[in-house]
């Protein structure tokens, strides 16, 4: 009920979808970005539905009580524990191993304030699951979000992350001055 609200607004505001999500790509690991609002999430969740997604998101476990656990249960949240020894990364890995169809989008910027430098988690989690990532977009001066063809990894941090920044180049997000697209990047 909730992201039917989301899809209605997501119309009325006049966006629209560029881009899906290739239908012989049963795992990936979609990136948020730019993640700057919280409309990222209204936005995205929309989009998911436009398109019949079944896009997953992890969210610490402590959140899921009610009644917030209504709404995360019901738009595709997987509750995390963080404080196991076993790396966030590692859990991402193995739900991509236990699962046939998986998509899990991660905000690689880790936060909705400006960062010098993204999160690795992402990049490694699809490199250990040997899946894709999915580039996901919201561009709020076009007014349109989606995806981006699937990224491939090769192991090459340098060339992979050239691509993912190339696809990033000339979005805006809902407040530009977060965005930092010298930030796609990890050591």
């Amino acid at each position: 009920m909730i992201t039917r609200f989301f899809i209605l607004l997501f119309k009325l505001n006049g966006w629209k979808i560029v881009g899906k999500v290739p239908p012989e790509i049963k795992k990936a690991v979609v990136i948020a970005a730019p993640h700057t609002s919280n409309w990222d999430f209204v936005y995205a969740l929309a989009i998911f539905r436009l398109l019949k997604l079944n896009v997953r998101y992890l969210i610490k476990k402590e959140l899921f009580r009610f009644p917030l656990s209504i709404l995360l249960n019901n738009t595709g949240g997987i509750p995390v524990e963080r404080s196991k020894k076993q790396s966030l990364t590692d859990q991402i890995i193995q739900k991509f191993h236990e699962a046939d169809n998986l998509l899990i989008t991660v905000p690689a910027e880790g936060t909705r304030k400006r960062v010098e430098k993204w999160k690795s988690g992402f990049y490694y989690a699809a490199l250990g699951a040997n899946v894709p990532i999915l580039p996901g977009y919201l561009d709020f001066k076009k007014k349109e979000g989606g995806f981006g063809a699937p990224i491939y990894l090769t192991g090459n941090k340098t060339d992979d992350l050239a691509k993912i920044k190339a696809f990033y180049e000339g979005m805006t997000a809902k407040y530009p001055e977060k965005f930092n697209l010298d930030a796609i990047r990890i050591d």
